[in-house]
């Protein structure tokens, strides 16, 4: 039984995917099912956070949200029992790669998925529905007639944040960085109060919110990437048409929430002080924070559930890519870890 892996290179810190001959499962035990994997989605792989967290090994399993069908349990598992369909995603420190036929999961990963719900659905949607939950309720308490500026919402993140926040009752702002972006925002114009080509370089996105929101600007900001420093002085990999740190602040109305997912944000002196004067906060969107903290394993489940019957019902349609077959699994990893694919991979079992 073969699984795929990831190593990076010491010297240039490049990334190398592997399919490695795995040794089969011991036998199931305590909290802990045997599952038949039967969709796995892909998702960029974030190094530093695991150096940082000193999780480096030789050889790093790869693919963490699954959906598949339960084939043992441990004898202290009381949510689950064989033949029932689960969801979840493996904590960061899982020994099992997700992209494998049979692996071992903590029972408390993983939740029922609906009977209306396809694999490849489950597994697509579910990290983008806990991103889209952590930023909108957790970290910015989103509420009914709030204003909200999804950046990138043509992103497999994006839809679903957008699709979250339109069903909260909030006023949605979303920019689309190309024709194409902007089109798909266009078929979703019931949930999309205005969409703002920012594809030419040459719309002011600050100007264009403060417009739409008659100068108030907006509730809440959940960015994709912000610039730090002028174009002369930014790196190439940042001039994708993201806006500078200015704009969002000035954007940014009266007691405003700015999540972003810059980890790397700096704020000078003025930049604070802007924000005070507005009393806005600024949060770090890290929804790997649920699977670092034992105390919010409540929470989470919660979150999982809800992400799972919001899909059911339809609130949720994830942008999802034609499912491929796990020996192309290898290729589609290197084209997501670049970060060259718009709808979400999902390796079908």
């Amino acid at each position: 039984m073969k699984g795929l892996y990831f190593q990076q290179s010491s010297t240039n810190g490049e990334i190398t995917f592997v399919f490695q001959e795995k040794e089969n499962l011991p036998v199931t035990e305590d909290n802990f099912v045997k599952l038949q994997v039967k969709a796995c989605a892909l998702s960029q792989i974030n190094t530093k956070l695991l150096a940082e967290m000193k999780m480096e090994k030789d050889f790093f399993p790869v693919g963490r949200e699954v959906a598949g069908i339960v084939l043992d349990v441990g004898t202290k598992v009381s949510f689950f029992q064989p033949d029932d369909e689960v969801v979840g995603i493996l904590p960061l420190d899982s020994e099992d790669p997700g992209l494998c036929e049979v692996i071992r999961v903590h029972e408390h990963y993983l939740v029922h998925k609906p009977e209306k719900v396809t694999w490849t659905e489950a597994a697509g949607a579910i990290r983008d529905g806990v991103r889209a939950y952590t930023a909108l309720h957790y970290l910015s308490h989103l509420s009914p007639g709030k204003s909200v500026l999804i950046m990138d919402g043509a992103s497999a993140f994006g839809t679903i944040a957008i699709q979250l926040a339109h069903h909260r009752g909030a006023k949605v702002i979303s920019t689309a960085y190309s024709l194409e972006d902007k089109q798909c925002l266009e078929r979703l114009r019931s949930s999309i109060a205005r969409v703002i080509d920012v594809s030419n370089g040459k719309v002011d996105v600050a100007e264009s919110c403060l417009e739409e929101t008659g100068g108030l600007g907006v509730d809440i900001v959940l960015d994709a990437g912000v610039r730090l420093y002028s174009k002369d002085d930014e790196p190439a990999v940042k001039l994708q048409l993201l806006p500078h740190k200015h704009d969002i602040i000035t954007l940014l109305g009266v007691g405003g929430h700015w999540i972003t997912t810059e980890e790397s944000l700096q704020l000078d002196p003025p930049d604070s002080h802007c924000l005070f004067l507005k009393g806005a906060t600024v949060a770090f969107l890290n929804d790997e924070i649920w699977n670092l903290s034992n105390v919010q394993q409540g929470k989470y489940l919660c979150i999982l559930k809800d992400v799972m019957e919001k899909l059911s019902a339809g609130v949720f349609r994830p942008q999802l890519d034609e499912p491929i077959p796990l020996y192309e699994a290898k290729v589609s990893m290197e084209v997501v870890q670049k970060n060259q694919g718009r709808k979400k991979q999902v390796v079908q079992f």
